[in-house]
């Protein structure tokens, strides 16, 4: 299986995801955090993950006369790189983009189906807003906005921190009419209500 299909999956996105902080986690655990899939589900993706070597094994314990496995990410493995990436087609992009979204929505649904879940107190936001921008504008964008996630992408398990799923999703739309407002005016209220 190449790289784009292993990773263009959305339950393996979602594994991915909940294996992302740098801790080990059982198949076990894993569907404790999936519970929406089945597990003999998780449990194939589990095995397509660690045998393309996405996932390492980083100990075993006997459970009840079974052996255990405890995972780890290998996050060298689990990217599109960028010859990959320039690679896909059209119908690439497509299947990529479908996988992230229902991932997305399924991550967003266990959230909401959490006891406690408030999205206000929680800061949630689910903008989007058109920008206008020559393509030195958005190379400059772009740039300022990788200095933010890589100040923070070292941040590894510790007290008071919770783990947050980012998408950012950035792509050029047909113009609009005259007239048009700026990122606000076509902003969508998230739930935290700016």
């Amino acid at each position: 299986m190449d790289t784009l299909e292993l990773l263009l999956h959305p339950v393996r996105l979602r594994i991915v995801h909940a294996l992302s902080g740098g801790g080990t986690r059982t198949t076990s655990d894993l569907c404790a955090c999936l519970p929406d899939v089945p597990k003999t589900t998780v449990y194939r993706h589990v095995g397509l993950l660690a045998e393309a070597e996405v996932l390492e094994v980083a100990g075993e314990q006997r459970v009840h006369g079974a052996v255990e496995r405890h995972y780890r990410l290998r996050r060298e493995q689990a990217v599109i790189d960028a010859d990959t990436a320039a690679s896909m087609s059209l119908d690439d992009h497509r299947q990529g983009f479908t996988a992230a979204m229902a991932a997305l929505h399924a991550e967003f649904n266990g959230y909401l189906d959490r006891d406690g879940a408030d999205p206000t107190a929680d800061s949630v936001s689910y903008r989007q807003g058109t920008f206008w921008l020559s393509p030195d504008e958005l190379a400059e964008m772009i740039e300022a906005l990788r200095g933010v996630f890589a100040a923070r992408r070292g941040n590894r398990p510790a007290p008071g921190r919770t783990p947050h799923l980012l998408s950012l999703i950035l792509f050029p739309t047909n113009e609009p009419g005259a007239g048009a407002d700026g990122p606000e005016g076509a902003a969508m209220p998230g739930a935290d209500g700016r």
